[in-house]
């Protein structure tokens, strides 16, 4: 579904990514995963079009998208849930959900997908009319999830979904992204909690100082020494 072959960014001067190169299989779920200012979230903002690449490309569903600009490729199928989840403060969560829901193929079926991520979150139902910046930090997290799902993607780009969450919501949160997979939904998250990620991806790639160092089965990368010290604390 989704291909970057040999990314490399820059801001100005600096390089941030490296030749990057990392592939996403429809129906999967891949993490990445790195320390502080390893580049994560450049090459997110970078796959997502708010970072342009100086070379390399980025393919979604055999479509060339690294010279498309945001809403283009939102408009492709591909949702951002940054992190934090960057809400609308002084709106309504209805407010904000509506939001997700822009382009005119989505606003058309707006309802339906509402009721959708109400039947997901239904403490959102229940708290439509509610602030967005009145919400814990759990909630807030449901809403940013709700709101991408509004576009009805086919990939979800999570950045960082756990940061900030208590234990016990970041159990909860990883079971729903677990779900959506099933449901059909295509998840490519960047993550700091290393365990939690790798228990519940596929496949995952680690990456240091703008460089992807590692690859392969969740399962062999908990295993992996180099993981074990670095991340793990083991």
């Amino acid at each position: 579904m989704l291909e970057v072959n040999n990314i490399e960014t820059r801001y100005d001067k600096i390089q941030a990514l490296w030749g990057v190169s990392l592939r996403v299989e429809e129906r999967e779920i891949v993490a990445l995963i790195g320390a502080n200012g390893a580049g994560k979230t450049t090459l997110v903002n970078t796959l997502t079009g708010l970072v342009s690449p100086t070379s390399g490309t980025v393919t979604f569903m055999g479509k060339n998208i690294d010279g498309l600009a945001p809403h283009q490729i939102a408009e492709l199928g591909i949702s951002h849930i940054p992190e934090g989840g960057r809400l609308f403060p002084t709106m309504s969560i209805r407010e904000n959900l509506e939001m997700g829901a822009y382009t005119k193929a989505n606003w058309k079926e707006r309802k339906t997908t509402m009721e959708q991520v109400y039947a997901l979150f239904p403490r959102l139902k229940e708290r439509e009319k509610q602030l967005a910046r009145t919400l814990s930090g759990g909630e807030k997290q449901m809403l940013a999830i709700g709101r991408s799902l509004m576009s009805r993607p086919k990939l979800c780009i999570f950045d960082e979904p756990s940061h900030g969450l208590a234990p016990i919501m970041i159990l909860q949160l990883f079971r729903i992204i677990q779900d959506l997979c099933k449901e059909g939904l295509t998840v490519f998250m960047i993550e700091q909690n290393v365990r939690q990620a790798l228990d519940i991806a596929g496949r995952a790639y680690v990456m240091e100082n703008g460089r992807i160092v590692s690859e392969g089965k969740s399962r062999e990368l908990l295993n992996n020494n180099h993981i074990k010290k670095a991340y793990l604390g083991l």
